[in-house]
């Protein structure tokens, strides 16, 4: 089975972006690389950026458990004056959201200022369901 409708929102900001990589956990060092590179460039602090780095890792990983074998994750990072966001998913058999009680969900909802998972149905083909994770991050604000 292979991605045939994206789940996107509305296409976002110029300076979103998105990447489409296998569902698979080898490419975990690219997305972490990725949000890092981003966070930085949008002048997050130091202590921020590794949270946020953490954040994601936690995000696709829990993404990729879930993913049916051979499927794209699809990621999107998106940047405001105030926070960047992650949003994640991948086609999953699951019809449940990622459980809120798990210790990774916990490490993520430390790491992140928000973060939220939920399931809809695959519109395409009827097969199967897309199990999306967004979080958030805020610039910490200076005292």
């Amino acid at each position: 089975m292979t991605e045939t409708e994206p789940p996107s929102h509305d296409v976002g900001a110029q300076d979103d972006i998105e990447l489409r990589l296998g569902a698979s956990l080898v490419h975990l060092p690219i997305i972490r690389s990725v949000a890092a590179n981003i966070a930085i460039r949008a002048d997050f602090d130091l202590d921020a950026i590794a949270d946020l780095r953490l954040a994601v890792d936690e995000a696709c990983s829990t993404l990729i458990t879930r993913a049916v074998p051979g499927t794209t994750m699809v990621c999107r990072f998106t940047i405001d004056d105030d926070e960047l966001r992650f949003s994640g998913a991948v086609t999953s058999a699951d019809h449940e959201a990622p459980s809120t009680a798990s210790f990774g969900w916990r490490v993520l909802t430390t790491l992140a200022d928000s973060a939220e998972s939920w399931v809809e149905p695959a519109k395409q083909d009827g097969q199967g369901n897309w199990v999306h994770v967004e979080l958030a991050k805020r610039k910490p604000t200076l005292t």
